[in-house]
């Protein structure tokens, strides 16, 4: 199956974080729901509040499956944000995720190349379900990787916002999606306040966000950068005061929609990523 790359030039959203704290409250009730794999009455296509969303738009299904919780928590809130899209269950292992894509029916099912490298076969499951795969593969894979391997959609862990909800959009009206990675794209071009942040941050906290963001947690960043867990904290109360956001999924979030944050750090994947 032939997949075809894209490379949308649509405008950037507003801010993410700029989104009401209800949406973030609605987002982390189905996290909790989804750790075991439960799935909401959207999953059967009953209720699930579809009232008060609107009408001439289909809701879309999706499931989420990932080990690092920051990273799969950001996703999770992106798409939350979306009037049409519907977490129904999150997976953190291969077992659930393989429950979840018996379980959903016509749902866009996003996973991590890390968690499931060889996806053929559950990939066939999620097509018999009438559901459509998309791959999360890890910034140094190719997209010829994935070209035999029957996926509907394909973005990078370095994916922004905008370009997430576009591929979830295309794949859930039966078009295949790749994220373009060569090459700029206007929206990257006009974000001057990522821009400006980059400039603020030194190469060592620089570093340190791109581990946050793969979920490494305090120590195993200490570990990896040769230091102590408090020079760690040190550094992230820095960060936060340089990107104006208060926590670790804050940041996540802020590196998503800002995707130049990430394109000058090449973090080796060396350490265990614990799932929360």
């Amino acid at each position: 199956m032939a997949i075809l790359s894209s490379n949308p030039q649509s405008s950037p959203q507003p801010s993410l974080l700029e989104k009401s704290s209800e949406v973030f409250s609605n987002a982390a009730d189905t996290g909790t729901q989804a750790e075991s794999c439960t799935f909401t009455q959207a999953a059967t296509g009953k209720g699930g509040g579809a009232g008060s969303r609107p009408k001439h738009r289909a809701m879309k299904k999706i499931v989420l499956a990932d080990n690092q919780s920051i990273f799969r928590a950001g996703i999770a809130k992106v798409l939350a944000a979306q009037e049409d899209m519907r977490i129904i269950a999150q997976c953190t292992d291969v077992q659930h995720l393989q429950q979840a894509a018996n379980a959903a029916h016509g749902a866009i099912i996003l996973f991590t190349s890390s968690l499931l490298p060889d996806c053929v076969p559950l990939v066939r499951l999620m097509h018999a379900n009438s559901s459509r795969a998309v791959v999360i593969a890890e910034n140094n894979e190719s997209q010829q990787s994935y070209a035999s391997k029957e996926i509907d959609g394909l973005v990078f862990r370095d994916v922004s916002g905008p370009t997430l909800v576009e591929c979830v959009h295309r794949v859930a009206s039966g078009q295949h999606y790749v994220q373009a990675r060569s090459g700029r794209s206007l929206p990257e071009e006009m974000d001057s306040v990522g821009a400006r942040v980059r400039l603020r941050l030194t190469p060592k906290e620089m570093e340190i966000v791109a581990l946050i963001v793969q979920g490494y947690k305090n120590k195993q960043i200490a570990l990896q950068l040769g230091t102590t867990e408090q020079v760690i904290k040190n550094y992230l109360r820095s960060v936060y005061d340089k990107t104006g956001v208060s926590d670790r999924l804050e940041l996540a979030l802020f590196t998503i929609h800002h995707r130049i944050l990430t394109q000058t750090i090449d973090v080796p994947s060396t350490l265990h990523v614990a799932s929360a």
